[in-house]
């Protein structure tokens, strides 16, 4: 059973966003993977509004993305906080597959995300003064 580290958004409208990365974890259980969603267990106990929380939980994020099998970006936008994980995936040799939000919901197969098709929108600006190391 593949491991797989599902990426998408957590900021901006937060209730539809978990909902979302729900679906998205119930999806890749369905085809036969454990999937792993930070962005639905760190913010129980970090408050992503202080900057040295959210540097921990992206920091503890990508440490476990660093055990998984694949990446999966789901859906079509890619905030900061995504970009550092997809690039992190990439830098280990982490395969990164997108699953657009009509496949979570209507249930096709998953392509090869490359990077002429994805699109990084800086949708979530860091803190003044936040470093992430990678």
């Amino acid at each position: 059973m593949k491991l797989v580290y599902i990426c998408s958004p957590y900021a901006g409208d937060i209730e539809t966003n978990i909902r979302f990365a729900k679906g998205a974890c119930l999806y890749a259980a369905e085809h036969g993977c454990a999937p792993v969603a930070v962005h639905l267990l760190y913010p129980q106990i970090l408050d992503d509004s202080i900057p040295a929380q959210r540097v921990i939980g992206i920091q503890m994020g990508l440490r476990v993305l660093a055990s998984c099998d694949e990446l999966w970006i789901c859906g079509s936008r890619i905030s900061h906080g995504m970009s550092c994980e997809i690039a992190e995936a990439e830098r280990l040799g982490v395969p990164v597959r997108s699953v657009p939000a009509e496949q979570i919901q209507g249930g096709r197969h998953m392509k090869i995300n490359t990077p002429k098709e994805r699109t990084v929108m800086p949708e979530e600006t860091p803190s003044p003064g936040m470093v992430l190391e990678l």
